[in-house]
């Protein structure tokens, strides 16, 4: 599936505890009837389980710093888009929350914070808009359609906009990541 023709799916979820799940099924359902091999359907899982967990996190931490007796019984949504876009699958994810996603390095032992990292590590482009019309972003990743090992020097060597740069301050790097972190959270991902 190289040249993939626009295919576009876009499906509204509540922030409810089972959101993320649902976003997975529905991932692996839709790229998998759209003929995207399972190697690239399993990587826009993890990338999807990401964007979805921060979208039903972080528009509720920040709501309930800015009211004194937050309401826990209010349902907000979010939106999954997937698209293919001739050589990539696209996922977006737009949720309420306007803060941007940040990139951070942490701990082996943290339990948490890794999302945009693992993101960032696991997509050949990301990055992030203010949505239009409404309140909030949108948080964007994208994975190639063709293996990595068919891919050119030139091309391997390139750096998006959206991606971390090799090297500076407070940015991890991908030679940084520790295998054993990436397993855990992919075991973690894979038993939702």
């Amino acid at each position: 599936m190289s040249q993939a023709p626009h295919l576009r799916n876009r499906i509204m979820l509540a922030d409810t505890p089972n959101a993320v799940g649902l976003a997975r099924l529905h991932t692996a359902d839709v790229l998998s009837s759209w003929g995207v091999p399972s190697d690239i359907v399993e990587t826009v899982q993890l990338l999807v389980s990401e964007l979805a967990t921060n979208a039903v996190r972080h528009p509720k931490e920040c709501e309930e710093r800015a009211l004194l007796f937050p309401s826990r019984n209010e349902v907000q949504t979010f939106e999954i888009s997937l698209e293919t876009t001739g050589d990539a699958v696209r996922v977006s994810v737009w949720d309420r929350d306007t803060r941007p996603p940040v990139l951070k390095e942490v701990g082996v032992e943290a339990t948490g914070g890794r999302g945009i990292f693992i993101v960032a590590i696991m997509s050949r482009n990301w990055g992030h808009y203010p949505a239009r019309g409404m309140p909030g972003k949108v948080v964007w990743a994208e994975v190639g359609l063709i293996p990595a090992s068919r891919v050119g020097e030139g091309e391997r060597s390139s750096r998006s906009p959206g991606r971390p740069p090799a090297a500076g301050p407070g940015v991890p790097r991908a030679g940084r990541a520790a295998p054993n972190v990436l397993s855990r959270v992919l075991v973690g991902v894979r038993s939702l």
